[in-house]
């Protein structure tokens, strides 16, 4: 099985960004756990703070992974375009959020990722991501 994580702005901060909502933990240390926990599933990693990015790397992957664990970040409340690759590729993806969103201010309530995904998991931490790859 060959699944990729997609981390959208300012995610390369965890560990030092609001540890009292995202932890001590970078995203790259966590990353290799998740590598280590999973060495029967080719599992990638990219991020970027730039949306067009994150849409090139959804149309890369879409047709060929067998599935994209997407946490599009401030993203997810603002980018059609980004809703819009997820509903145009062919793998599934799973919206995730380290934070519960929905406990933080009201234009967090808004996805336009939803709408496009197999489902959501927010609010675990970072075992968010452990929870998404279970769902595959």
């Amino acid at each position: 099985m060959k699944l990729i994580i997609i981390n959208g702005p300012n995610l390369n901060l965890l560990g030092k960004r609001e540890p009292e909502v995202y932890g001590s933990t970078t995203f790259e240390e966590y990353f290799k756990q998740l590598q280590n926990k999973y060495k029967d599933i080719d599992l990638d990693y990219f991020q970027s703070n730039i949306e067009g990015e994150i849409i090139d790397k959804l149309q890369e992957v879409g047709f060929s992974y067998d599935g994209v664990i997407l946490n599009a970040a401030a993203y997810t409340h603002t980018s059609v375009g980004i809703g819009d690759a997820v509903k145009a590729i062919e793998s599934p993806v799973i919206e995730v959020h380290i934070s519960n969103t929905f406990k933080r201010e009201d234009f967090r309530h808004q996805s336009y990722i939803s709408a496009g995904a197999k489902g959501v998991i927010l609010g675990f931490g970072l075992q968010s991501y452990d929870l998404a790859i279970h769902s595959f």
